[in-house]
This record gives C-alpha cells, structure tokens and sequence, in this order.
C-alpha cells in the first residue's frame, strides 16, 4: 500500500512520459513535413530533367 501512495506522489516519471511525448509528436511533425517537402523536390527535379532532355 505504501508503494501505490509514493507512487501517486512521485512526479518525476510524469515528466519524463510528457517529454517523451512532447518528442514524439515534434517528430511525427518533421517527418510529415519532410514527406510533403520530398515530394515537391521530386516533382520539381523531374520538370527540370524533362525540359532538360527535351531541350
């Protein structure tokens, strides 16, 4: 019982899962971004590639 009581109390545990969300969420942003980011180069490079070729 003692253990459950020191357990509600501690908070430290509690910060460390917000920042480890926090982290994850930052990171699912950045690679979302990155994605659509990706995708605008790709299609940017293969303009480029076929006005090259077709001179």
């Amino acid at each position: 019982m003692k253990f459950m009581q020191r357990l509600c109390r501690d908070q430290s545990g509690a910060t460390a899962i917000e920042y480890a969300l926090i982290c994850g969420l930052i990171a699912v942003a950045a690679v979302s971004a990155m994605q659509g980011i990706g995708d605008q180069l790709s299609t940017t490079f293969n303009s480029t590639s076929s006005t090259m070729a077709n001179g």
